[in-house]
């Protein structure tokens, strides 16, 4: 069974970041444009420009490969999705499913594996204030996500996120072959192709408890 959780706004303290090649530090966001400027901090869209003609995706996947292939190069400093969000469920996941069947929905760069390492951003489907609308990312707006990965295609998916993440989880793992079951509270969200199961009233942050639940549900 694979789990897939929605991101999280708040990111460890300890979060590396990508760099420009003058050594500036890259923070993602929905809209540059729209972001405060900020001395010695560049502000980017993930498929943006990295400088060298090259998108900052194709500059992630490069240095996820590199990391691969030597565990130690890790100059940046990434976290591993699973330890860049504060929330304990992260962990939690990652203990019971194994960091190759626990994927996180990322507003930013769509569904990447646990173990998969994730510069620090700040994009989110949720609401935002006036004044940080360059954070929000609208479901119209244009990015190349990261799929789900094809040898996991055939096994079961269970969602824990809130509605305004579950257009672009049907979307990034429709190759599925398996039942997709998406957990929601209050009214159903539109999620063709899925099962739903209801967690009740939604209140902030239920997907955590949800995830517990259904952890502790499986390990009884």
């Amino acid at each position: 069974m694979i789990a897939v959780i929605q991101c999280a706004g708040s990111k460890r303290a300890n979060a590396g970041s990508l760099r420009t090649q003058d050594g500036r530090r890259v923070k993602f966001v929905a809209d540059p444009a729209l972001a405060p400027r900020s001395d010695g901090l560049v502000y980017a869209h993930p498929d943006g420009d990295s400088g060298n003609g090259t998108s900052w995706r194709e500059v992630l996947t490069e240095y996820n490969e590199n990391y691969k292939v030597s565990p130690s190069d890790n100059p940046l400093g990434l976290l591993p999705a699973w330890e860049l969000y504060r929330p304990r469920t992260y962990e939690l996941l990652a203990d019971h499913f194994g960091l190759d069947r626990l994927y996180i929905l990322s507003a930013g760069w769509g569904l990447i594996r646990a173990d998969f390492l994730t510069p620090d951003y700040d994009i989110t489907f949720s609401s935002v204030r006036k004044d940080q609308k360059y954070k929000r990312r609208s479901h119209r707006a244009t990015f190349h996500d990261f799929c789900l990965s094809p040898s996991v295609t055939a096994e079961d998916i269970v969602f824990f996120g809130g509605k305004s993440y579950v257009p672009l989880f049907c979307k990034l793992t429709a190759a599925a072959t398996e039942r997709r079951t998406v957990f929601y509270a209050g009214t159903e969200p539109n999620a063709p192709g899925c099962t739903l199961r209801s967690f009740g009233k939604p209140y902030t942050n239920w997907q955590y408890q949800c995830a517990a639940d259904f952890v502790r549900g499986a390990s009884d």
